[in-house]
């Protein structure tokens, strides 16, 4: 009776989530302020339902019952406890259901601390809120009910697909999903908006940390999704440019570009119809990640499902709250004022060209990504589009964005100093040359495009740091009084200069592993050697092993520099995972903060009997991309204590009449 149980709880959240999609939203058209409270009830009901609902669903996979169909194909009795748990949500329809119990609890967050919100807007917010849980929650109820029993229960579980049985995979998707679905958030306060008729700096201040919450997640998942891929695949990259890749790369861009527009909309009262269109578009666009990894219209590791029925219905979802959104804003946006008015050289002028910028990589990613898929659906034919369109079409719209983030923050708002602003950069463009002077000395003139790359990055951390450097007058006034303006700075001006610094360090990681990867492929046997830029990479035995769900064939590699002395044993295995019998590989990597030197062992060579093929990497700067990811998610984390942020929006300059009667009553 407990699958039943958890079943249940999904359709009573469905009913409360058809009254949430409904009664506060005619609530707040007629003004009665108890049909508007029920958004706020209907909210925590339906996050404690969906909630109870995820906990019976992984109630049944930690005790293997078996008499529960996706149980049975995502899990098996002797598989460790940490993956048994994985697999709640490592297959489509335990996806599903934590992406909606992820929905239910940013509505219940709003409901809980959205007090400062006008009851109107939050009341619309979360009947928006509402709708969008109804739809998924009839999603997984029509077409992917995660208690489904099996007649004839088998004795054991066909097990979780061995490339997600990994501990990355464990946190991957829930913080993948925590940004995805956190831009729902941003969707429904631009939708109430839109009815409500009204968009001002309060409206940017309510919506600016929740999108803030949502971007640093996303950006910590995927870092993530990026770093697994990098150590469990075997591959010796880190990024594919694979669709789904891509389909979380999308929201993450014009998140960004919300993110950097709710600034100017709070600030100084404009850009307001372009802030509501992203609010819907970066949704819109995390709703087209969800639709890939389920249409079947792509194959890839990170596919959940191949069923084009549930692709449809996604679809439809997907038609459905984008295109109700867009109808809603073509037919408001004309009364939206633009608000403040700015010069083209002023700080607003730089948010402006970084989000032209940033919407048109993401463009670009949309078109590399969908056009394939269209293709072939209208024509039959095939198209492949890799990496070099990617790297042809989106790395130089980088350049551009990469100098104008370092000069738009010492930009002043409404009117600007360019010269004055680059004259303050100076000491970040010094520090820019210099690298490129090392770069040009030590590897002879070097890749080309690795002079400009650094030169990026180490631009971004410097001009992160002379923007601090200035704001507290640094080395102008005495250092006293330095310190004392530097713990007066706002957190969220510390966040900003972790998240640009962050940016900055990525891009080194991204340009050293990209141009100076050195790999060796060939055939070993235990005994032979192989140099590697400059060490010496030693194959010293391959014997077998027993885990607990797999066996495997592990090599022993010492790694030694010139001198002969030790400085890594690589351990890289070669699995085959019961019960499915699938071969993985699990690399043995040594790391360090500057590079890693990465082991692979493969099958035996039948052309040389008793060797094995063996792949060896070493990555320059390669730790740098997961080190600057997680800056920059520290900055959003900062940004986010802001007290500004926490506490909420000023009052708004007037209240709409029956927001004033409310209050009234």
């Amino acid at each position: 009776m407990i699958p039943e149980l958890g079943q249940f709880a999904l359709v009573l959240a469905a009913l409360v989530a058809l009254a949430q999609s409904t009664v506060p939203l005619i609530g707040a058209a007629r003004g009665n302020s108890r049909w508007m409270a029920l958004g706020a009830s209907a909210s925590i009901a339906q996050c404690a339902l969906i909630m109870l609902a995820f906990i019976v669903l992984a109630y049944e996979h930690i005790v293997s019952d078996f008499t529960v169909e996706n149980v049975v194909q995502n899990s098996f009795a002797a598989m460790p406890l940490l993956y048994k748990i994985t697999g709640v949500w490592g297959n489509h329809e335990g996806s599903m259901l934590l992406w909606v119990m992820i929905l239910s609890l940013y509505g219940m967050l709003i409901a809980v601390f959205g007090n400062n919100l006008p009851r109107g807007l939050k009341a619309r917010v979360l009947a928006v809120q509402g709708m969008i849980g109804l739809g998924f929650l009839g999603f997984i109820l029509g077409t992917s009910d995660p208690f489904a029993r099996i007649a004839n229960p088998p004795i054991d579980g066909q097990g979780l697909n061995p490339l997600l049985q990994d501990p990355g995979l464990a946190f991957h998707p829930p913080f993948l999903y925590l940004g995805y679905v956190g831009f729902s958030v941003a969707f429904s306060f631009a939708v109430a908006a839109l009815i409500e008729g009204r968009v001002d700096p309060a409206w940017a201040r309510w919506v600016r940390p929740w999108t803030l919450a949502a971007w640093s997640a996303l950006t910590l998942g995927v870092a993530m999704g990026s770093w697994w891929a990098y150590y469990t695949l075997g591959w010796g990259g880190w990024w594919g440019w694979d669709p789904v890749e891509n389909a979380s790369l999308m929201p993450w861009l014009a998140g960004t570009a919300l993110l950097h527009s709710a600034i100017v909309v709070e600030k100084r009262d404009a850009l307001k119809s372009w802030t509501i269109l992203l609010s819907i578009l970066t949704f819109s666009l995390s709703l087209i990640g969800t639709f890939l990894v389920r249409s079947g219209l792509t194959t890839s590791v990170h596919s959940f499902a191949l069923d084009p029925a549930r692709g449809i219905f996604v679809l439809g979802l997907l038609v459905a709250a984008t295109g109700g959104a867009l109808t809603l804003y073509a037919i408001r946006a004309p009364t939206l004022k633009m608000g403040g008015l700015f010069q083209p050289i002023s700080r607003e002028g730089g948010l402006v060209l970084n989000n032209l910028l940033l919407t048109t990589m993401c463009a670009t990613v949309f078109i590399g990504t969908l056009y394939p898929m269209f293709l072939n659906a209208l024509t039959g034919k095939t198209v492949s589009v890799g990496p070099p369109f990617f790297n042809a079409t989106f790395l130089p719209l980088a350049i551009p964005l990469v100098a104008a983030l370092g000069v738009g923050a010492m930009l002043a708002w409404k009117r600007g100093d360019l010269l004055g602003a680059l004259g303050r950069l100076k000491f970040a463009a010094l520090a820019a040359l210099i690298v490129a002077l090392a770069i040009y000395y030590f590897h002879n003139g070097g890749p080309v495009l690795a002079i400009p790359a650094l030169i990026g990055a180490v631009w971004l951390v410097g001009s992160a740091i002379a923007e601090v450097a200035e704001r507290i007058k640094l080395f102008t006034v005495p250092l006293s009084h330095s310190f004392a303006r530097a713990a007066a700075l706002p957190r969220s001006a510390w966040g900003m200069t972790l998240a640009h610094a962050g940016v900055g360090v990525m891009i080194a990681g991204m340009t050293g592993t990209a141009l100076w990867t050195q790999e060796r492929i060939q055939a070993m046997a235990p005994g032979d050697s192989v140099e590697l830029a400059g060490y010496q990479v030693r194959l010293n035995s391959v014997g077998p092993i027993k885990g607990p769900n797999y066996d495997a064939q592990r090599a022993s590699f010492s790694v030694t520099d010139k001198s002969g002395k030790l400085i890594a044993t690589l351990t890289p295995e070669r699995r085959v995972v019961h019960p499915q019998e699938q071969a993985v590989t699990n690399i043995g990597i040594r790391t360090n903060f500057f590079a890693d030197i990465y082991g692979v062992i493969g099958e035996p060579d039948p052309a040389k009997p008793g060797s094995y093929v063996t792949r060896l990497y070493h990555h320059p700067l390669v730790p740098w991309i997961w080190v600057g990811a997680v800056i920059m998610v520290l900055g959003g984390i900062m940004s986010l204590t802001d007290r500004r942020l926490r506490v909420g929006a000023p009052s708004r300059r007037s209240m709409s009449l029956s927001d004033a009667a409310l209050t009234a009553k």
